[in-house]
């Protein structure tokens, strides 16, 4: 049998049984090139998906509230509170539960915590059913009345899209993400004018991951999206404004403390909402008609303030240019805020993203009566901290602010409050508003992005360099003896030459392999073993190299070998990954300190 030997033509460049890439700050390949065409059509598709999705919405809405049939959006403040305000919420509450029980129960809630689902336990792929019955859905329960933005619908749809085009080709799963958040930014894009928001949103919330194959899809979806956006919505931002605040040198820790209020404002509806959500699951009734209960509770609160219903865009803009006055907000905020975790917790469909921009601009409006300055400014600062508190998303709820006025003289004071928001959410809760739901269903995940140690750490810097071998001289007997008679052995031995030239393994399983062959004792143990390939590693491989390695031969025990001679320099095992895991973690939780003390 002939022995078992290293390829001829072995190179650092090459590698055993996995190909080995040369080590670089990123992975990414030329099949970026290809993404980034396809996220221009992805990217087209989310924009006009959002345009379609807007104008369901004002059809379903004036043609519900006022009686006529157009695409031009009407402020449900001019809607006369009547016994058919009562009606129709629940109406559209009872064809949405038919809709989630007959076509897709992926419809139901806000979208967002749904697109991650699809990114991290399905693969990537949504159905077309989502697709069509999201925005449909969308549509009715807000035109209806419900207390919701189109922000979290469109991100799914456009997410469906993208992942609906990208299950066309051959393609990965991580880069079908890459296409599916590129759709869900270019939505968002398309209807709010906030490109660099929708990507931050992407880069916080969706991708769960930075790295170029992902970011640059997604960067150049926004921006296509950006561009259809004039044509399809208008230029400009959503809501313009421009607030000439001279703060005083402590005007940011006001900023900070109306973060900080705001940050328990966030936390409380949280809660809130998920103890609702709980009451709805109690009721001795199907969910399908959940979504009607809710909507009778929307009814009760359009009669109180028929302003509370519908996305409620008209009260963004009076809350930062300060055309309404304090008791109005209080009774905006008050029943807005009531209806919403109901009807959300109920199971219908409609996004978070406005309401959370009118609770905490109501809250920050309120607060600026007592705060020096335009009141319209600490509006700005109460949504942006609001967003960046409840989904955990600073940078996105900072940027998104900026984007929908057009003032960037509020950058810093914005940044101040959605961190703190961000600060105080994540000491208080453990899961976030968009996270626990999925955590209900059984799934954890984790927001915190670092670097892998295992791509950070090189194999030389782990090996085990005094290592135990097999001579080649050795013959089957005196191995087997070995293996019997010595108080400890290794599950696996390389066998190495006179000058360590590795020439291959011999395992427990080979030994009693030979037995039950009846392989003659004095037979060489280099004849006696296969002629397989041998799983090897380089002293230069990085650490997650030689791990694919070890899931890929299935082998524990990965001999080093230097490039050139063949030689034996080192040996890795399963427990050296487990002590460079430990190391890392050892990092983040050993605390001491090393000025003025003996270990300086």
């Amino acid at each position: 049998m002939p022995p078992k030997s290293l390829p001829p033509d072995t190179s650092p460049n090459t590698a055993s049984l996995l190909p080995r890439r040369a080590a670089g700050d990123f992975t990414t390949d030329r099949r970026v090139l290809a993404l980034i065409a396809m996220a221009v059509v992805v990217g087209t598709g989310g924009a006009f998906a959002a345009w379609v999705l807007v104008s369901l919405i004002s059809l379903v809405s004036n043609v519900v509230w006022f009686g006529k049939v157009s695409l031009v959006a009407e402020s449900l403040a001019h809607a006369r509170p009547s016994l058919w305000m009562l009606v129709v919420p629940v109406i559209g509450g009872l064809i949405i539960g038919l809709m989630a029980r007959f076509g897709s129960e992926k419809i139901r809630g806000h979208g967002i915590p749904e697109a991650i689902e699809a990114i991290l336990i399905g693969g990537s792929r949504m159905s077309p059913k989502v697709a069509v019955l999201k925005p449909l859905s969308s549509a009715i329960s807000i035109g209806t009345g419900g207390p919701f933005g189109a922000e979290g619908p469109i991100i799914m749809t456009g997410g469906a899209i993208g992942s609906l085009f990208a299950q066309c080709f051959e393609m990965s799963s991580a880069e079908r993400k890459s296409l599916l958040v590129a759709g869900a930014a270019a939505g968002m894009t398309a209807i709010f004018g906030t490109p660099i928001a929708a990507l931050l949103l992407a880069v916080e919330l969706l991708l769960f991951e930075w790295k170029p194959r992902s970011f640059i899809p997604v960067a150049v979806a926004a921006c296509v999206s950006a561009c259809w956006r004039p044509f399809l919505f208008g230029a400009g931002p959503l809501f313009p404004a421009h607030f000439d605040m001279s703060l005083p040198w402590w005007g940011i820790a006001l900023c900070a403390g109306l973060g900080i209020l705001t940050g328990f404002a966030s936390g409380l509806l949280t809660v809130l909402l998920y103890k609702v959500e709980d009451l709805f699951e109690a009721l001795p009734v199907h969910w399908m008609w959940c979504p009607a209960i809710g909507g009778l509770f929307i009814g009760i609160g359009g009669l109180i303030e028929p302003r509370a219903l519908g996305v409620g865009y008209d009260i963004i803009e009076d809350l930062l240019h300060s055309n309404v006055l304090p008791a109005a907000v209080l009774t905006i905020l008050a029943v807005k805020v009531a209806i919403w975790l109901i009807a959300l917790s109920s199971g219908t469909s409609g996004g978070v993203l406005a309401p959370l921009l009118i609770f905490g601009g109501a809250i920050g409006w309120l607060a600026g009566l007592f705060l020096p300055g335009d009141q319209g400014f600490w509006a700005l600062i109460g949504m942006a901290a609001m967003m960046g508190g409840t989904m955990r998303a600073p940078l996105t709820g900072t940027f998104f602010a900026v984007e929908l006025t057009g003032d960037l003289s509020a950058l810093l004071p914005l940044l101040a409050a959605t961190v703190s928001a961000y600060a105080v959410t994540v000491l208080v809760l453990r899961r976030s508003i968009l996270t626990e739901k999925i955590a209900r269903r059984g799934q954890h995940i984790t927001r915190e992005y670092g670097i892998d140690p295992f791509e950070l750490t090189r194999a030389r810097d782990i090996m085990i360099v005094d290592v135990d071998v097999l001579s080649s001289r050795e013959t089957v007997g005196e191995v087997k003896t070995f293996f019997e008679t010595a108080e400890k052995t290794h599950r696996v031995y390389p066998v190495v030459d006179e000058q360590r030239v590795l020439l291959g393994l011999v395992s427990r399983a080979d030994v009693l392999r030979w037995h039950q062959e009846g392989v003659a004792p004095n037979v060489s143990i280099v004849d006696a073993t296969s002629n397989a390939e041998i799983a090897y590693a380089l002293a230069d491989d990085t650490v997650g190299h030689v791990t694919d390695i070890m899931l890929n031969s299935g082998e524990g025990r990965i001999p080093v070998i230097d490039p050139q001679t063949k030689r034996l320099v080192g040996l890795i095992a399963r427990k050296d990954l487990l002590h460079l895991r430990h190391s890392f973690k050892t990092s983040e939780t050993e605390r001491r300190p090393y000025l003025f003390s003996s270990a300086a």
